[in-house]
């Protein structure tokens, strides 16, 4: 019988949340993903060779639908415009957008997604290191792509390298399209948005967003529709990867987590006869005396120099009733 969840529940995984915590992991992945896209930047024969056979591959298949749309596109500036914000800003505002909202407020669910999302950034990483591609609008004159970010880099704050502000375009891989992480990124805030939502506006904006940002990329020539393919592809692996790896992580953490116990109950020591104490038990239950810190205790004593403080004062201690040999309390005097 499947399990429901509470408020109770997600008021308890709320708790264990964090925003300190959170924050820092998501900065450090995205910079890994910042730091990974330059890794093959100077690949810059091999990635125009990968990008022309994705092309040919795509004119074969007759699915090369970034050239009418970058036509479009290149035409109509009341669509290049908008398509080059879209492009330049939006995952950068959504995707954290999205973050922030299932950690408000669907704290049950946020950490499946960010783990889905993490996961399949690392993934794209591996891509733009083993397979660095010259997206469409990079390609040697003749291809018939224009380069809409720079043809209406007056109007934006990119310049014409891309999504990277002006003057700091050296500080980015333009080479790293394949996969488009782009569309990945809109893919998952797209099911996050038709999950958990709740409402008929928010499943459009769910089917609506991922689709848009696909004709986006390719309208303005930074991706090629394999790229878009291969984006979405990645975000499947990274849906089926993120619970193993959620799995293992939790073990670790598990793992270590019962080493320190172990570790600051060993620290802190055990009390010798306590209620509960094992060496308590079985000395009571066989009459065994325990010699600590030089203070002989027998059963039954609870104390240490219970004994040695009542003879000093005269007190007659207690018989237990292992001293009396029959079981039976001592009789008064």
């Amino acid at each position: 019988m499947a399990q429901t969840e509470t408020p109770g529940t997600e008021a308890a995984r709320r708790a264990r949340l964090r925003w300190w915590t959170e924050l820092p992991l998501i900065l450090l992945v995205y910079a890994c993903y910042s730091a990974g896209r330059l890794l093959a930047r100077g690949d810059t024969s091999g990635a125009v060779d990968h990008g022309l056979t994705i092309l040919r591959l795509e004119k074969t298949l007759h699915i090369n639908a970034e050239h009418p749309l970058n036509r479009l596109f290149t035409r109509e500036s009341w669509l290049g415009i908008p398509a080059d914000f879209w492009y330049a800003s939006l995952h950068y505002l959504i995707t954290p957008a999205i973050l922030i909202w299932l950690f408000r407020s669907r704290a049950v669910h946020y950490r499946a997604a960010r783990t889905w999302l993490m996961t399949s950034t690392f993934i794209g990483l591996v891509g733009f290191t083993l397979l660095p591609t010259c997206p469409p609008r990079l390609l040697p004159g003749g291809h018939g792509f224009v380069d809409t970010m720079a043809q209406y880099s007056a109007y934006g704050w990119w310049a014409g390298d891309a999504s990277a502000p002006r003057g700091m375009g050296g500080m980015t891989n333009q080479y790293a399209a394949m996969p488009s992480l782009h569309v990945g990124w809109a893919l998952w805030c797209g099911v996050m948005l038709w999950r958990h939502g709740g409402t008929r506006l928010s499943r459009a904006a769910g089917v609506a967003y991922p689709l848009l940002t696909t004709l986006v990329v390719m309208g303005t020539a930074n991706h090629y529709l394999l790229d878009a393919v291969a984006g979405a592809a990645v975000m499947g692996v990274g849906l089926l990867l993120g619970p193993r790896l959620s799995r293992v992580t939790g073990r670790i953490g598990a793992r270590f987590g019962a080493r320190g116990s172990l570790v600051a109950a060993g620290s802190r020591g055990t009390v010798v006869g306590a209620p509960g104490s094992t060496v308590g038990a079985a000395s009571r239950g066989t009459g065994i005396s325990i010699v600590s810190g030089g203070c002989q205790t027998s059963a039954g004593e609870r104390i240490p120099r219970q004994r040695e403080s009542q003879l000093g004062t005269g007190a007659e201690p207690d018989a237990s009733p292992s001293d009396t040999g029959d079981g039976a309390p001592a009789a008064a005097h």
